[in-house]
């Protein structure tokens, strides 16, 4: 339950939010250019700072580095205002070859052609409404259509200066807007360092580690973010333009350079910058290899860039999530329009360092990041509550095709079923749950047996090639593949026996470590907690053991291990006796190792996975453990009662 004070802290931060979105909204026309200042800031810093190093006054920097990018993007703007025009007034030469397309188009397998049923359709559907009109608006509309208008426009000669001013009024508003940007970057270049400094006096004075981070992490992720897409963007653009020219498409700089622009509008701007070259291509030539050629100019610039350059390039992500980065797009396009869509990327990457840095807005980070917000042995243990163990496998199979079994067992198996005994202790699953979740992650284990015997495999390929040691040795190849550098011991010729502690879920974490010492070349087989009790315990596969061990996922369940080890004891005295405590990864153990086998009369005990496959796999021999002088003592009392009982029975 949510304390009335949570709710209320809730609560403002939902207020705070719809008063954002509303001031953003309403204040669009000042905060546009300011937002464009403020992302072109942190496109040009590393250019004023690279000035700088080359000795450079700082006004003489930041003048320069301004004037450069908006040179170059007038010049871009001129150019692509001139190819347009040019388009506009070619477009009526390309009207003879769509007209002849669309009536091929209409004769297509035959006269009744898809394209001249939904002429009809719609003609038809046209009809229907004219003659569902009230006959007076029937009749008016055939007068009107017997009696058309004659159209008569009236034109007066404008004067030069009404003329200059249809000219220049319309350019007044992009050019202040312009020239506001323009001053506003100089100046928060010049004072880049003294606004980060009354930033952080605001906002983060009491934490100044904090905000300095989210500071350089905003400042990196955007500035990286801008400055690879634009040459991602430029990799593509210039061979597009190029292969456009090639087949002949009219304008074909034009359409490289809007790609350049189009594609920083993330999924739809290709898109967009490929309808118009396509629609040229259907236009320009009589024939249709142009348009298909066109189009393959297309897909293979795309798979080039998204499968090459982009992983090339970038070295950094965004942080986003692809969902995100969609639904972004959405919101800033309504929001700001146009110009909110080619934002909206960088405008997201700030608020998701926002949600990183300040936890009152955390659930940004959660919502667009693209980082996992639950762990792996987390998700794990979620999918099998569930009851989606396809999916579990899924991700289990994903994650192997990196880490070995023994990786994943103990950082994802164990850390997951440490957390549904967790849950079964403070009763947050009932019996049935316990059940279904335990028989769960049996399943899971078995889907991963093919896994399992084809890392045994290759380690016993290994082994016979030499110069390379166990698989899941120091040294598993060259590279060090993986980078798991623990030496385990070979277990070829030896015999483990895993036993569940106190519980089901101390069944299955008994399995999963006889998959992995099974791994390992060892004859390896599980039994359950039920096993133990003294009507069964005989029953279990003890000859020939090197080793037996009992597992526990509950610190509480190791009371009951010194009867289990002493009853195993007696029936398998060849068999060095261990015990396992399961702990979840970088976790302090809860005893001392040695002191504990002392006291439960083990041979070893161990708080991890690869620690008790060591130990299990051992050359060691077992612990010999003196007679109790209880029995002893037990033994002289039942003596010294018989003797007493004789004693009566003579003097009776």
């Amino acid at each position: 339950m949510m304390t009335s004070s949570l709710i209320t802290a809730r609560l403002a931060t939902v207020a705070t939010m719809i008063a954002a979105i509303v001031v953003l909204y309403v204040g669009k026309e000042l905060l546009l250019p300011l937002a464009i200042a403020v992302l072109l800031t942190f496109a040009l810093a590393p250019i004023v700072s690279f000035l700088r190093k080359m000795k450079l006054p700082r006004l003489a920097a930041v003048i320069g580095a301004v004037a450069f990018a908006f040179a170059v993007m007038s010049i871009f703007s001129l150019i692509v205002a001139a190819q347009v025009s040019q388009v506009a007034g070619d477009i009526p030469k390309y009207q003879s070859n769509i007209v002849e397309k669309i009536r091929v188009l209409k004769e297509t397998g035959s006269e009744d052609g898809i394209i001249s049923r939904l002429g009809r359709v719609f003609e038809r559907v046209n009809n229907e409404i004219n003659e569902s009109a009230s006959p007076a608006t029937a009749a008016n509309a055939r007068v009107q259509g017997e009696q058309k208008p004659l159209l008569v426009q009236i034109f007066s000669p404008q004067r030069p200066i009404e003329t200059l001013r249809n000219i220049i009024e319309p350019l007044i508003g992009p050019l202040a807007t312009t020239g506001l940007v323009i001053v506003i970057v100089i100046f928060m270049l010049l004072e880049r360092e003294e606004l980060r400094d009354r930033f952080i006096r605001l906002v983060g004075y009491s934490d100044l580690h904090r905000t300095t981070q989210a500071l350089q992490d905003a400042g990196s992720r955007v500035g990286k973010y801008l400055l690879m897409q634009l040459v991602v963007n430029i990799a593509y653009g210039l061979p597009l333009a190029a292969g456009l020219w090639l087949l002949g498409i009219p304008n074909a700089l034009l359409w490289g350079m809007l790609a350049i622009v189009f594609r920083f509008v993330p999924y739809i701007g290709p898109v967009i910058a490929a309808v118009i070259p396509l629609f040229l291509a259907f236009a320009v030539a009589p024939d249709w290899s142009l348009l298909i050629w066109t189009a393959g100019l297309f897909v293979l610039l795309e798979l080039l860039s998204n499968n090459v350059i982009e992983p090339w390039l970038y070295g950094s992500r965004t942080g986003l999530s692809p969902l995100a980065i969609i639904v972004a797009a959405v919101f800033w396009a309504w929001l700001w329009g146009p110009i909110g869509l080619v934002l909206s990327t960088p405008l997201t990457v700030c608020l998701v360092v926002l949600g990183r840095h300040v936890p009152q807005f955390e659930f940004l980070q959660i919502l667009l990041g693209d980082e996992p917000v639950l762990d792996p042995h987390e998700r794990l243990y979620q999918r099998l509550l569930a009851d989606d163990v396809d999916e579990a496998t899924d991700n289990a199979e994903g994650m192997l095709e990196e880490k070995y079994l023994i990786e994943y067992h103990g950082a994802v198996g164990i850390p997951a079923l440490l957390l549904g005994e967790q849950d079964r202790v403070r009763g947050a699953l009932t019996r049935s749950q316990s059940a279904d979740l335990a028989e769960n992650a049996r399943q899971l284990v078995a889907n991963l047996n093919e896994i399992a015997a084809e890392e045994e495999d290759e380690g016993e390929q290994d082994h016979q090639e030499g110069g390379k040691e166990s698989k899941n040795g120091s040294q598993v190849d060259d590279e060090g593949e993986h980078g798991f550098d623990i030496d385990l011991p070979d277990g070829s010729g030896k015999s483990v026996l895993c036993i569940g502690g106190h519980g089901e879920l101390d069944d299955v974490a008994a399995l999963m470590l006889a998959q992995v010492i099974s791994v390992e070349g060892a004859e390896c087989e599980a039994a359950g907690h039920r096993d133990l009790v003294p009507a069964r315990i005989r029953s279990l596969p003890l000859e020939g053991r090197n080793s037996i061990v009992i597992g526990f996922l509950n610190p509480d369940s190791l009371k009951y291990s010194r009867f289990a080890v002493r009853r195993l004891r007696r029936l398998a005295p060849q068999s060095r006796i261990g015990l396992v405590l399961w702990t979840s990864p970088g976790s302090e153990p809860p005893f001392d190792q040695k002191q504990l086998a002392e006291q439960l009369e083990a041979d070893f005990v161990a708080f991890s996975l690869v620690d008790c496959v060591v130990a299990a796999l051992s050359d060691e021999k077992p612990r010999h453990v003196k007679p109790k002088r209880q029995r002893s003592i037990r033994r002289s009392r039942a003596a010294s009662s018989a003797r007493k009982k004789a004693v009566a029975a003579t003097e009776a």
